[in-house]
Formats: C-alpha cells, structure tokens, sequence
C-alpha cells in the first residue's frame, strides 16, 4: 500500500499595509540618485527627470586663510542719524559692494554705491560723501582718473579718499596719491581693519584740536607742550626737529605727506634746506622710535603708519 502525503493547509500571516496618515508636514523629497554619465555622474529624482542646481555664488576672499559665500544678508534699514557720515562705495565687483556695504550700515554709516567712476562722479555731487571707497581696476573710468576729477571739484577738496584695490604694486600707489588720495589699502579686505581706519579718520574730523595736545597710537605717546616722546612708558629724547617732523606725521595718520610739503611746515620758508634733508631726519627718528611707526611712500613721501 502506497502512502500518500497529507495536504495540510498552512495559513502565512500577511502583514495589515501600514496606515497612512491624513496630512504629513514637512513633505518629505524623494533622495536624489546618481547615475555615471561617462565617467561623471549627474543627479536624478525618482521620476529620472534631471535635477537642476542653482549656481553657487563665487566665493569673496576676506583674508589669507577666510573665503566668505555672500548670503543674501538680512536688511539693515539706513541710519536715520542726520549727523551720519556718508560714506561712496565705488567698485565693479558686486559681492565686495553687498559686503561693505552691509558691515557699514551696521556701523551707523549712510552708504551709497556705484559701479564704476564715471557713476560715481554723477553719484557724489548729489549725495555729498564724507568718505569715499574707490577700486582702482573699473570699467567706463578707473579710479584714478575718477580721484583726479573729485580733487579738481571743490566741494571734494577735503573729503577723504581711500583706495580699496587688488592692484598692490607700488606704481599704483603712487599714482593713487598723486591723484589725491588719503589711504591706499590692498585686498583682500579685512572689514575689521577697514571700519577702524574710518573711524579714525571720523574721530580726526570731528574733533581736530583732540590730538593738538597729546598724542597716542600704538603704544608710542607724543607729548606737543612738553616736547616729550614716551615708547611703552619709556622716555625717548629728541632733537626739536625731529620731535616736530614726528608729532606733524602723527597728528593726520596715513595721511601721505610730500617732502616739500614737509619742510614747509617744519622748517618754513625763511630757511633753505634740501629736500635731502627730511630723510636724514626721518632716519633719525626711525632709529629712536622703530622702523614701523614712518612708512615710505617711495616717489610720494611719508606716512605715519598705524597698523601693528
């Protein structure tokens, strides 16, 4: 007799599909795969249609070892202050705008820009700045023929100019001064550095008389009524000469003075000197209070220097 197996039904458990909410918040996107494309790949969405990415903005170099992605930045309202300074930001390069011109609003600074010098000479009559910010390297008008034609307007005579530019050659500095400027300052910007300058230059401006008297930067004090010089506490003795070329240079920071220009206010126009003259006396100095206090500005003059 032949057995035969047994049929026994055997009953596999299906699993209930799993409920399904009303409303889910937030949608969930479904995860991009990648798919090579002879040798690269390129995205795709669950429905295989392609991805497209927004262009990332470039990159702003802030310092040597800082590259900053420019965000659209939440508004700052323009100061309502009417005794703010104003401040003209010329540059073509639109992030390096959007840039200072945001940290300069946050300062209480009403800022103003244009995109090139031709811009910026239609732009200034109208918004009378204080200070103006100017690149060197722009289209229609460079800055330098831009600074030239400011200088030959009176109503820009004394407002200060201060060069921002990635062009640090020295022929550019120098035509940079010759054309009138207060301040030459190489890119990459530190915003840091560059609203200490301003403020400084607004400090000289709104009280003149403050430095008549006293004078301290970097750890150097001048003392103008008892033609005294201290150096970290430490008395320093200079000859009158010297004493005033130093405390002249030191009363208008980074402001470029010519050798001329010099031996006008220091040894006046009874006595006849050499240009000559003023560099051994500014030797002299160097050598009593450090190299780093005078800068030269070769084919221009000196500058005293009040940066670390």
């Amino acid at each position: 007799m032949v057995l035969q197996p047994s049929r026994v039904a055997v009953q596999i458990p299906v699993k209930a599909p799993p409920a399904v909410a009303d409303f889910v918040w937030p949608i969930p996107n479904p995860a991009p795969r990648k798919e090579p494309v002879q040798g690269r790949f390129r995205l795709l969405a669950a429905g295989n249609e392609n991805v497209t990415r927004r262009a990332r903005r470039p990159a702003v170099l802030l310092s040597s070892r800082i590259l900053f992605y420019p965000k659209p930045p939440r508004s700052v309202q323009p100061t309502a202050n009417p005794n703010a300074y104003k401040i003209l930001v010329v540059d073509d390069d639109p992030d390096i705008v959007e840039l200072l011109e945001y940290n300069l609003r946050k300062e209480g600074y009403e800022v103003a820009s244009a995109p090139d010098g031709r811009k910026a000479l239609e732009i200034a009559p109208q918004f009378a700045p204080d200070i103006i910010l100017l690149d060197v390297m722009m289209p229609h008008l460079d800055g330098i023929a831009a600074c030239r034609q400011l200088r030959e307007q009176p109503k820009f005579k004394d407002t200060y100019i201060i060069f921002l530019t990635a062009r640090a050659e020295e022929f550019s500095e120098v035509a940079a001064f010759d054309a009138g400027a207060d301040d030459f300052i190489a890119k990459p910007i530190k915003p840091r550095a560059l609203l200490s300058r301003l403020a400084a230059f607004v400090r000289r401006d709104k009280d003149p008389q403050q430095v008549s008297e006293t004078i301290e930067i970097n750890g150097l004090k001048i003392d103008r009524t008892g033609f005294a010089v201290y150096q970290e506490g430490r008395k320093i003795s200079l000859p009158k000469k010297e004493f005033e070329l130093l405390a002249f240079l030191a009363a208008s920071p980074h402001k470029v003075f010519g050798r001329d220009e010099l031996l006008q206010n220091i040894w006046g126009n009874d006595v006849f000197v050499l240009a000559r003259t003023v560099d051994v006396h500014i030797r002299k100095v160097r050598e009593k209070v450090g190299d780093h206090h005078i800068q030269t500005i070769k084919g221009v003059g000196y500058k005293f220097n009040t940066d670390n």
